[in-house]
């Protein structure tokens, strides 16, 4: 598939009673969740700096998902009960009853390498790894965007300044967000973690928003 073909968006599918009939009432309610669940994010990250101390739990993970979906899913806040496909990509996710492990792991391995992986590293993993095990039947994108970012912004020590943010910034313009995902899904079955595509992407989306904030601060960038 060519960056032409690829969709501009993929969505979970998995069996439940939609909370919410109308596709524009829908619509309404998940752009109010989405502000919600980045609100709850840089709580996590204010919590984490007063503290001076962090691990990802997931507690964290299921806390963000049921913002996402509170009012929309049945499942708001819970890992999903089934399998689930992903239209759009090649991955099929793990069966439903290794979910909690598997995620698990996932924070394990983000806590175990904190000292030593670089805030782009460990954002890029859980960004990559939570769409992978894809553990909620719906909210996983929106999910493990926000989760990257609360990661990042707590390795580098600061609720980062700037706009557009990164996961608005993936929002914006998903098709090389996706092509980083399928990136690193054909590392995986090879045996191999290979983040350089996500890490390239993250760094670029940094630049940014850190640049967006420079430039409202008033900055001029200096002639070359």
């Amino acid at each position: 598939m060519t960056n032409a073909d690829a969709p501009a968006q993929r969505h979970s599918k998995a069996s439940e009673a939609e909370l919410i009939a109308d596709p524009q009432q829908k619509a309404e309610a998940e752009a109010l969740n989405g502000l919600r669940q980045f609100d709850a994010g840089r709580a996590i990250i204010r919590e984490a700096l007063e503290r001076s101390s962090f691990k990802l739990r997931i507690s964290h993970l299921l806390g963000l998902q049921r913002e996402a979906l509170v009012g929309i899913s049945s499942y708001a806040g819970n890992f999903r009960p089934a399998g689930v496909a992903i239209e759009g990509s090649k991955h099929t996710p793990p069966g439903a009853h290794i979910v909690p492990e598997m995620v698990e792991g996932m924070c394990d391995y983000v806590n175990d390498h904190w000292a030593e992986a670089t805030a782009i590293h460990l954002a890029a993993y859980v960004m990559w790894r939570l769409n992978w095990i894809h553990p909620f039947a719906d909210g996983n994108g929106r999910t493990s965007r926000t989760a990257s970012y609360v990661v990042l912004c707590v390795k580098l020590g600061s609720d980062l300044p700037g706009l557009p943010t990164i996961p608005q910034q993936i929002v914006d313009n998903r098709i090389p967000y996706f092509d980083a995902l399928d990136a690193a899904d054909a590392a995986w079955r090879e045996g191999k973690l290979d983040l350089s595509r996500m890490e390239e992407l993250l760094s670029g989306m940094l630049a940014k928003q850190l640049h967006g904030a420079y430039a409202q601060a008033g900055g001029i960038m200096p002639e070359s």
